[in-house]
């Protein structure tokens, strides 16, 4: 137990450093702490000027790890997110020269708007942890997340992201606007500096794999799993959806609780941190039906809708 809450101690630290930046959000923050302890990737989706770029430089401030930002635009290739083989003469071979994608934190900006043959070169980075140029492997660095950002309003000159990749995100979040305390804080916080610039780490990237290794160790009873099962059985039966939740989002909702308990300082999951976790996990690989699209139905509003229909373990009915 006593190394339970140290790892805990470890977790909210990053969370309290984070919450000097990005005012107000804070379960947004432990979500994305979470999805990092997880093992997983974020997608934000959100308006320009919320914070989607300062919520992934923050985290890798506090965790003391490397972060690149890759600015995705039509004529981005994928040589310029992977890296590129180039011939030294001096020594008469061919040099790996490392792309952005060699770091610890990398933030895609604006991911929809590279073309499908860029956004490709991410697929194998974020499954496999590699990344293969000319037919030599490179293994990335541990800990290892993409957050990508894409705006959700400006659809003009964009390539939507293809069911397989939005799959390989654990999470989709959304910070949204601050209330009218919260903002006025951020105006006073940045009145002569930005808080980024003072940031300082607060953790280590050893101790985030930590982190990472005790998730594993956190307990899910068996009702609990078969609670996430019906969940993501509940997604394909619906009639207002074409293409249900899969077994990744069963397994990414199992290792996103495991992960969340341990932040908020508990050995073993229940079910709230399931019904927590159920839309930004599962909504964005659920495809509604045409139908469904036209009478405005959101698909995190119809995992909500499930959630209130499934028995809850434990609940008196």
């Amino acid at each position: 137990m006593q190394e339970q809450s140290t790892h805990t101690a470890i977790a909210q630290r990053i969370v309290d450093n984070v919450s000097k930046v990005i005012v107000g959000k804070r379960p947004v923050i432990e979500h994305a702490l979470a999805a990092l302890i997880a093992q997983g990737h974020i997608l934000v989706e959100d308006v320009p000027g919320v914070g989607k770029t300062m919520l992934a430089k923050s985290i890798s401030v506090s965790i003391g790890c490397n972060f690149k930002r890759i600015q995705f635009t039509p004529d981005l290739l994928p040589s310029d997110v992977a890296g590129i083989s180039v011939y030294n003469q001096a020594s008469g071979e061919f040099q790996f020269r490392p792309g952005p994608i060699m770091s610890e934190i990398v933030l895609a900006d604006e991911i929809n708007r590279a073309t499908p043959k860029t956004q490709s070169a991410l697929l194998e980075a974020m499954e496999e942890l590699q990344v293969t140029v000319d037919g030599e492997t490179h293994p990335l660095k541990h800990p290892f997340v993409v957050m990508a950002t894409q705006n959700p309003i400006e659809y003009e000159g964009t390539f939507p992201l293809p069911e397989a990749q939005l799959d390989r995100f654990l999470m989709r979040i959304s910070l949204g606007y601050p209330e009218f305390e919260e903002e006025l804080a951020v105006i006073e916080q940045q009145e002569h500096a930005h808080p980024i610039d003072s940031l300082e780490a607060v953790a280590t990237p050893q101790e985030v794999i930590g982190l990472q290794e005790a998730a594993k160790e956190v307990y899910v009873d068996r009702v609990v799993r078969e609670y996430i099962v019906h969940l993501t059985e509940a997604t394909r039966e619906h009639r207002d959806v074409s293409l249900g939740a899969s077994p990744r989002a069963s397994l990414g909702l199992f290792r996103a609780a495991r992960a969340l308990a341990l932040v908020l300082d508990r050995d073993y999951v229940i079910p709230d941190d399931i019904k927590t976790l159920a839309a930004p996990v599962t909504a964005h690989r659920i495809i509604l039906s045409p139908s469904a699209r036209m009478r405005g139905v959101r698909s995190a509003d119809l995992v909500s809708d499930l959630l209130n229909t499934l028995t809850v373990p434990g609940a008196t009915r």
